[in-house]
């Protein structure tokens, strides 16, 4: 039974440690040799969150983790890619509606449509909370090569 404790303990640990870390700690964990392949600073950056000028793709990466949607042309004679990175944002809304519509659902006929108890017209309402998420860009990324040319951050 002791065992049995241990190994429920030990597995419930894990289980723990394993949810409490971030997605950019996983691709840290998961990508030791890209990590490995960034200057001291950067790694200090990526472990924050945060890009620079100049840092590479892969720092990024680790950073920000896959972009949302890739962009490739040419500016200036020189190849350009960016990353867009969206996020969302909820909205709290209260709706009050009422109004009167054809009975659909509640009364007669082929699968419940047709005329509602009330006849014809079925008077409806409904109030309460409503959340929206809407979509932002969050972060954009400009590379020019391998590397951070640009980037802006924040709703946009």
């Amino acid at each position: 039974m002791k065992r049995f404790l241990r190994l429920f303990a030990s597995l419930t640990l894990a289980a723990v440690t394993l949810s409490c870390t971030s997605a950019r700690e996983r691709r840290i964990a998961n990508n030791p040799q890209i990590y490995q392949k960034l200057s001291s600073s950067d790694q200090v950056l990526v472990q924050q969150g945060r890009i620079r000028e100049g840092m590479t793709k892969e720092g990024v990466f680790l950073s920000y983790g896959r972009p949302d949607s890739v962009a490739q042309g040419r500016q200036k004679g020189s190849s350009v890619e960016q990353w867009t990175y969206m996020s969302t944002q909820p909205v709290y809304t209260n709706n009050f509606g009422m109004g009167l519509g054809y009975g659909y659902g509640r009364g007669w006929g082929y699968r419940g449509y047709g005329a509602g108890y009330y006849g014809a017209w079925d008077p409806y309402w409904g109030m309460g909370p409503n959340v929206v998420y809407v979509p932002y860009k969050d972060a954009t990324v400009t590379f020019r090569g391998n590397r951070v040319s640009e980037y802006l951050t924040g709703p946009q």
